[in-house]
């Protein structure tokens, strides 16, 4: 794998993710793109719609969905569905339907063609459905061809401008899959099929063609070989013509069906991808069609693909759920071409093409070639195109510079950055480089393009050259290169201030802002003041401190300019501006208070000092923002008395913040200081915060002042809103006081909240001139007689004429009353009432009058009243009481008269004359006074005439209810009086339903008998004949009979009815028999007299149809059958059939039904009676009676009847009749009971019904015809459902050898299925286990392998199971098996293999236990083969646990490449114990993972010097330094104590060690040191050790080289020194000639090339209104 130009992996397994590997496939599977799976399962009955992100595989999506596909949208969560036609878009994430259309036709294959489309596919057209148009509906693109008629869809594809269409189908044909494609113009509007299997749309960019060609490539395997097309479509003139490419595809001799099911292309590497059927993965160059690679990656179908965008390669998902990635390895893709392919045209174009190395040496080979041989044009398409811009490098450049310009021709250079500017862009370089001649030539609209287009990469460098030339291109440079300082510059210089701030926040750039403004400030204070805004007002803070910006505008006396700055500074008042708020204020207060008027109008701030703004503000004469900012009452008191300058509506609205103390002290200041000023002022105060200070402190603080005046407004302005009576009166007593009487009399009129008592005596007090004030409160609160008595004893006459008169006549009878009991003389109150007449109210004034005793004073006014056309009850009721007093004919005027209340006045006349109040109150129809008159006085006569002649059945319920104790001689009075007198039959009719409601039957009975049976009106009344019998019936059933006789009006079938529910039968009985209605009289007979006999005895009397067919009924109801039939016969009537052949059958009367049925035949034409006829012959065994009647026509059921007479047991009447039908299946059936096997098995067989075979082949078995049997279970085997019970049948009955010989005839059916394979696999393993391994091999495909795994389970057939399992893939279970049965089914080739399969990992272990144990010569085997799986500390710790580790030498060697802790340890120790110490070396130095000082500890001690050295070696390793020096000296390894000092590369080791020597006496050692360790020694150290034990002659040349090392550095140091005090000097040369930045000095730019001409100037003699700046301004 090391060398393959490809890399492949496994990115996901669905089936891990909790997905069925059931719901894996085409049908249920779609991947739309390289970020969602989404699949539809099926969960116990519950569909779902699970979706994975590959993305973020672990957030699974299911959602409880139901559809016949899904497909999710390429980049979103917007998931499209599909139930039947209706198709449906939602957006997963908002949780919106996006889209919504019902198809007119089913779709079976659809996809996202694009980010916004749904391409559709039904049996006859194409369809594009756009999730963002308007329309709901698809657009019709394009129809089918014929040539995809009965193709399965596979896939549908569209280019990317949207004008080529093909649509791949696959179907089976000649024993292949056949691919089928329909290619579709939209442009042109025509299709052209073409046979194919696998298609896709590409873009390439041919060499030296200014656009993309579009290419249409697509593979097809047929019968005479496979090929891969590549095609152009869409030619453009400016593009190379692209040659057709056809290239043969290769497939493997043994995947001889294999073909193409997939292809996707790599923009990125100009690459194929194509998947086949097998799994086998081929790569395609897409200009040239040359194969690159082919191989196998799933040993499953790809079904599935989408290109993998990320890595340009290609993703997939098989049928097992494995979502595979197959990309190029781009290291080795290119190194593979070379060096496999031998290609290397192939390699250059692909390292070019996708940026790939490999082919580096190529592109440099091929570079310097053509450029020697002085081919610069073609050296410059190389350089431009060279892989990852290898040779796009400044000796490039530099190489092309120096090539001499061919007169007449484009320079090399040119050209060189002409190729690169149409392939991609420049970098720096090359940006550079391009640049100094384009504007040498003046050309910067080429540059300006060429920024818009980004084909130069930006760079300080660039923009500092086009500066010059350009100021605005230099800007935008500067901004891509992201250098700060001079975009500022630039921003400053072209005088775009509003940019700065943003700029430098978003470029995290400080520049000195504060400098800036000063300067801005002075020359342009506009701009100034929106620059320190924008300052000011940035998100984190301002930029630049607010009191340092005043400060500035402060300086320059900028009032205006400071203000709006601070303004917009302190607009979000915070706490902490308290100062600068305060600042604001106050300078606009000394300089401009209308300024500071408007500032705190807007209340834009809190936190400035307000008792020094308070103060300002009053010096200002800004009273109003005076006190708002006050807060002690004595600087409030003062200033608030300044009325005359203050807004009244202000100061009213100020009070509302004050307290109430505060604002009364307040009033009372401005009333003590101008009441005739502030007068009004405070009348508005107090009216709009009464509620608040008080009413009644309010009125005392004017009665306080004396001003009714203030008072009167005052309280006017609260009076209607307030219901304080106090209120009230103050009110009243202001306005008598200021002579307002008008207000005094609407408030008495008015008000309902005043004293009316204390007004009342205050009015009286007040002795007004105009007494209506008073008359009102008393009218109103009814103090008339108080008001009377006043205006009588003060002699105000006039006043009481006003009051009745004017104010209230409906007061005249209180007056009336008032004057008779001050003893007023008459005339004077029959004046006043002769002034009111027809205004007065007359009961008042009667009832006044009346109790009184004078009720003949108002007959005068009376009569007038009556002859001035009154008709009021009350005038009339007055007369008649003075009639009946005076006894002036009062009879005549209550019966004559019907203008009074009778009620009234039958009241008064009780206890004079209880006749004139009878009178009076029939008159008015009273009727419960009436009663009770009439009761009390023994008037029943009266009573009883007056009840009948009202006919109110109410009245006589009342008059009638058993606790009345009048109502017996009511009664009489009503029967001998009342009811006889009357004529009225409605009357009557009430007076008798009064009656009956009243339950009084007897006294009814009674009644009725007056009116009907003596002479009346009312003799052939029906109605009360109908209600005596009723009454009767009720009451006196002995009367009944005899009223039946003698009455002959009454409703006799109603009648009849009532008396069978009063159980009066023979009087019903007679009632039918009298009107001569038999059927009734028979049915009373039978249904209520219950006598059969009786009826039967009428029957004959009567002798009528019906009569016979009503007693047939009764007589079959009373299972009389017989009789009943007999009965029918006589009546001729057939029409109760059904219910007599129920009947007759259950009885068994087959004879006596004969006799019915022949007779119904001749009148009824019913299936049923035929049916019953039938059966009932074959009941009596009249067999050739059944057959003549089969013969002739008839309607009956016979199949019905046959089934009938089967159930019975009449099998030969049964086979008979369904002989007749044809009824095969039940003749069948009929004939096994009959033993007629050979008979039962044809008609089985004519029948072909699954039921029949099942019950003559389980009658044949019983029997033991197997040959019959065998027939009959062949046809029920083919039946799934059937075959486990005919197998129970056999085993049941021990048949097992005829059950193996069914099943083997039934493998050779064509409608053989599984369960026949398994049952007869189950059947070896039971009765011959040696035949079932060669039935498994032949069939194992075939059979439902883990019924049969059980069935081999139960029967210990050990290999036989093991090889199911392993077809099963349940390599798990096969490896247990083989272990716990070894000795039956173990091999050990078999079992690698199918361990190397196995998922679980624990059983890789309890392998490695059996072998351990059994095998452990093949130990090492099995360990190799398992190695790449296997946890190889957990191997190691077994081993060491049964201290069997030599055995797995050769698997730690294999193994320790994976560099394991636990590995290295074990093997480590078996080199110990085998003194290999150069195998340790290698191990220790090779391999990191294993405890370097444990084994150091463990090696120090080791008897063998090697050993010991290493572990000087690991200690010198994990810089142990004095250890492994320690170690090294104890065994005289001097050299390599050296190499540890030398690399611990600290001094004191390194001294220490050299000290060792010198004492030790070592002089060659010492002298080693010194080199060894050269650069850790001091000269010093080696020169006094030297000196001390004269090891001069060895340190001399250590002493030397030291020496001159020092002096070549003391030398260079000089050197260097000097230069930079050059440098210094000429810098300081150099700063003094430069001028400083001001105002009026010239920008260097400005002295550069192109610049020298005038500019134009703006404001203040400067371009933008601004002195420019040097570019290298440092506060910038």
């Amino acid at each position: 794998m090391a060398d393959l130009p490809i890399t492949f992996k496994e990115e996901l397994q669905l089936t891990n993710l909790g997905v069925q590997q059931a719901s894996i496939g085409f049908a249920s599977t779609t991947l739309e793109s390289d970020r969602f799976i989404c699949i539809r399962e099926n969960v116990n009955n519950q569909n779902s719609v699970v979706i994975v992100d590959l993305q973020n595989p672990s957030a699974l999506m299911r959602r409880p969905i139901t559809a016949d596909s899904a497909i999710m949208h390429p980049a979103q969560k917007i998931i499209a569905l599909k139930a039947g036609r209706q198709l449906q878009i939602f957006n997963l994430d908002t949780k919106a339907k996006v889209k919504a259309y019902v198809m007119d036709s089913d779709v079976v294959f659809w996809k996202w063609i694009s980010n916004t489309i749904v391409g559709l596919v039904t049996d006859s057209a194409v369809y594009h459905w756009n999730i963002e148009a308007s329309g709901d509906a698809p657009t019709k693109v394009f129809d089918r061809h014929a040539s995809l008629s009965g193709c399965q869809i596979i896939n549908y594809r569209v280019n990317s401008a949207g004008k080529w269409m093909v649509l791949v189908g696959i179907s089976q044909k000649e024993g292949r899959v056949v691919g089928s494609m329909q290619l579709y113009s939209t442009e042109r509007g025509v299709s052209q099929p073409i046979e194919g299997h696998a298609a896709a749309f590409a873009t390439l960019r041919l060499d030296g063609a200014p656009t993309d060609t579009q290419l249409f490539t697509f593979a097809v395997r047929t019968a005479a070989g496979a090929r891969l097309h590549i095609i152009e479509i869409d030619h453009q003139a400016s593009n190379p013509t692209f040659e057709k490419k056809t290239v043969e595809v290769f497939f493997p001799p043994e995947a001889v069906n294999d073909f193409p099911v997939a292809m996707q292309i790599s923009k990125k590497f100009g690459i194929i991808y194509m998947v086949t059927k097998y799994g086998f993965i081929h790569l395609y160059d897409l200009e040239t069609g040359a194969c690159i690679y082919m191989n196998r990656v799933s040993g499953e179908t790809i079904f599935v693909t989408a290109p993998h965008e990320q890595s340009a390669g290609i993703i997939g998902v098989n049928r097992k759920g494995q979502v595979l990635l197959v990309t190029v390895d781009t290291e080795k893709i290119i190194p593979y071409v070379l060096n496999n392919l031998n290609n290397t045209t192939l390699a250059v174009k692909l390292a070019s093409r996708g940026d790939l190395p490999g082919a580096d040496d190529l592109y440099v080979q091929q570079f310097n070639q053509l450029f020697g041989s002085g081919n610069w044009g073609e050296a410059a398409k190389v350089a431009a195109n060279s892989p990852r811009g290898i040779l796009r490098t400044p000796q490039t450049i530099e190489k092309f510079k120096n090539v001499p310009l061919p007169p007449g021709q484009l320079s090399p250079l040119l050209q060189y950055f002409s190729i690169l500017l149409d392939k991609s862009g420049l970098n720096k370089h090359e940006s550079i480089e391009l640049a100094r001649p384009v504007l040498n030539s003046n050309r910067t609209n080429l540059l300006e393009k060429w920024l818009g287009e980004n084909k130069l990469e930006c760079s300080e460098e660039l923009g500092d050259i086009v500066r010059p030339a350009d100021l605005n291109i230099a800007l935008t440079i500067y901004l891509k290169a992201n250098v700060p300082g001079k975009v500022v510059a630039c921003f400053a210089e072209t005088g775009q201030f509003e940019k700065i701030v943003p700029y430098a926040a978003q470029a995290g750039y400080q520049p000195h802002y504060a400098g800036l403004l000063q300067h801005i400030v002075r020359i342009n204070p506009e701009k100034g003041a929106e620059f320190a805004t924008q300052l000011a007002n940035q998100e984190g803070g301002s930029l630049v401190d607010v009191d340092r910006v005043v400060d500035v505008f402060m300086s320059q006396n900028m009032i205006q300019q400071a203000t709006a700055f601070l303004l917009d500074a302190l607009k979000d008042n915070r706490p902490e501006q308290a100062d600068q708020q305060t600042r604001l204020l106050e300078m606009n207060l000394l300089n401009a208070p209308q300024v500071a008027d408007a500032i705190l109008g807007n209340e834009m701030f809190t936190h400035y000092d307000r008792p020094r703004i308070a103060s300002l503000c009053e010096k200002a004469g800004l009273f109003q923002r005076a006190l708002e900012h006050y807060d002690d009452i004595k600087d409030i008191k003062r200033v608030v008395v300044n009325t005359q300058v203050l807004n009244p509506e202000w100061i009213v609205q100020y009070f509302g913040k004050l307290n109430v103390e505060q604002s009364f002290d307040c009033l009372k200041e401005m009333l003590k200081v101008n009441m005739r000023q502030n007068l009004q002022i405070v009348v508005q105060i107090a009216t709009k915060y009464s509620d608040l200070l008080g009413a009644q402190r309010l009125i005392d603080l004017f009665e306080q002042f004396k001003t009714s005046e203030g008072l009167y407004y005052y309280l006017g302005s609260i009076v209607n809103l307030s219901e304080d009576p106090e209120v009230q009166f103050k009110y009243i007593q202001a306005a008598c006081a200021i002579g307002q009487f008008k207000e005094v009399e609407r408030i008495c009129r008015d008000s309902n909240h005043y004293n009316p008592e204390k007004v009342k005596n205050f009015l009286k007090e007040a002795k007004l001139a105009d007494q209506l004030p008073l008359i009102i409160v008393c009218d109103r609160f009814n103090f008339v007689h108080d008001l009377v008595l006043y205006l009588y004893q003060n002699q105000l006459f006039k006043f009481i004429e006003v009051y009745v008169q004017r104010v209230n006549p409906s007061r005249t009878p209180a007056v009336v009353g008032g004057l008779l009991d001050v003893d007023c003389d008459e005339n004077i109150v029959k004046g006043l009432l002769s002034s009111v007449l027809g205004q007065v109210p007359i009961d008042e004034l009667v009832a006044e009058v009346e109790r009184r005793n004078r009720l003949k004073l108002l007959l005068p006014f009376l009569e007038a009243t009556l002859n001035a056309g009154s008709q009021e009850p009350a005038v009339y009721n007055a007369l008649a009481k003075i009639y009946i007093d005076s006894n002036n004919n009062p009879e005549k005027f209550l019966k004559e008269n019907d203008l009074y209340d009778s009620l009234v006045v039958g009241k008064y006349c009780e206890k004079r004359d209880p006749y004139l109040a009878f009178i009076a109150y029939q008159k008015g129809q009273n009727d419960m006074e009436l009663v009770h008159i009439t009761n009390e006085n023994s008037m029943y006569k009266h009573q009883a005439r007056y009840l009948v002649n009202r006919g109110d059945s109410d009245l006589w319920a009342a008059v009638l209810d058993e606790n009345n104790m009048h109502r017996r001689q009511l009664v009489d009075q009503v029967v001998v009086t009342a009811v006889p007198e009357s004529t009225d039959p409605e009357k009557v009719s009430v007076a008798v339903k009064s009656f009956m409601a009243a339950d009084l039957p007897h006294e009814l009975i009674e009644l009725l008998e007056k009116i009907i049976l003596e002479p009346s009106p009312f003799n052939d009344n029906a109605n009360l004949q109908n209600l005596l019998i009723l009454t009767a019936i009720k009451a006196d059933k002995t009367r009944v009979m005899d009223y039946i006789h003698k009455l002959d009006a009454y409703d006799a079938a109603d009648i009849a009815g009532i008396a069978i529910d009063a159980g009066l039968h023979e009087e019903a009985f007679e009632i039918y028999k009298k009107i001569g209605d038999q059927g009734a009289a028979i049915n009373v007979l039978i249904e209520h007299i219950v006598s059969i006999d009786r009826a039967a005895d009428f029957a004959e009397s009567i002798d009528t149809p019906d009569v016979w067919s009503r007693l047939a009924k009764a007589q079959l109801d009373g299972l009389r059958i017989k009789d009943s039939i007999d009965s029918y016969v006589r009546a001729n009537d057939a029409s109760n059939y059904a219910e007599l052949i129920e009947i007759a059958s259950r009885a068994g009367k087959y004879e006596d039904l004969i006799r019915y049925l022949q007779m119904a035949r001749n009148t009824v034409r019913e299936p049923l009676v035929d049916s019953e006829l039938l059966f009932a012959l074959a009941k009596i065994d009249k067999v050739h009676e059944m057959e003549d009647f089969l013969q002739a026509t008839n309607v009956a059921d016979v199949n019905a009847v046959g089934d009938r007479a089967y159930e019975d047991g009449l099998y030969q009447a049964a086979k008979i009749l369904f002989n007749s039908v044809s009824n095969w299946g039940k003749l069948a059936s009929t004939l096994v009971y009959l033993e007629e096997y050979q008979n039962a098995v044809d008609c089985a067989r004519k029948a072909n019904s699954t039921k029949i075979w099942k019950q003559v082949n389980q009658v044949c078995v019983d029997k033991r015809e197997f040959r019959l049997a065998q027939i009959c279970g062949l046809n029920l085997i083919v039946h799934a459902e059937e075959l486990s019970d005919l197998v129970k049948q056999y085993e049941y009955n021990g048949f097992f050898d005829e059950l193996i010989a069914l099943l083997e005839a039934g493998t050779g059916l064509e409608r053989a299925h599984m369960g026949i394979f398994t049952e007869l696999a189950i059947a070896y393993s039971k009765y011959h286990p040696e035949q079932l391994m060669e039935h498994l091999k032949l069939f194992w495909s075939r059979i439902n392998i883990p019924k049969a795994i059980r069935g081999c389970e139960a029967a210990h057939l050990w290999p036989e199971l093991i090889f199911l399992t392993v077809h099963y893939d349940e390599f798990d279970n096969a490896a247990l098996v083989m272990m716990e049965h070894a000795a039956d089914a173990w091999e050990h080739s078999s079992f690698k293999d199918i361990l190397i399969k196995c998922h679980n990992i624990e059983i890789y272990y309890k392998a490695i236990n059996f072998y351990l144990q059994q095998q452990p010569t093949l130990l090492t085997d099995l360990l190799a083969a398992l190695a790449a799986r296997l946890d190889h500390t957990r191997v190691v710790n077994m081993f060491l646990k049964s201290d069997n580790i030599p055995l797995i030498r050769s698997y730690l060697v294999s193994v320790q490449d994976r560099n394991v802790e636990a590995v290295n340890n074990a093997y480590h120790d078996l080199l110990i114990e085998e003194e290999d110490y150069k195998s340790l070396r290698d191990s220790i130095d090779n391999f990191s993972r294993y405890d370097p000082i444990a084994l150091a500890k463990r090696l120090e001690k080791h008897e063998l010097l090697e050993f010991r050295r290493i572990a000087a070696y690991l200690y010198r390793k994990n810089k142990r330094w004095p250890q492994s020096i320690a170690l090294s000296k104890e065994d005289k390894l001097f050299k390599d104590a050296m190499e540890t000092a030398r690399d611990s590369g600290k001094k004191e080791v390194a001294e220490e060690l050299l000290s060792y020597f010198v004492d030790v006496g070592n002089k060659e050692c010492f002298a080693a040191m010194l080199y060894t360790c050269y650069d850790l020694l001091d000269l010093d150290l080696v020169m006094e050790l030297s000196w001390r034990h004269g090891l001069s002659d060895y340190s001399m040349p250590y002493q030397i080289q030291k020496m001159r090392e020092q002096t070549m550095r003391l030398t260079a140091l000089e050197k260097d020194n000097e230069e930079r005090k050059k440098k210094e000097v000429e810098g300081e040369k150099i700063e003094a000639e430069t001028p400083m930045m001001g105002i009026g000095q010239p920008l260097m730019i400005t002295g550069g090339p192109g610049m020298m001409g005038a500019q134009p100037t703006g404001y203040g003699g400067f371009q933008n209104g601004m002195a420019p700046q040097g570019t290298g301004f440092r506060q910038f």
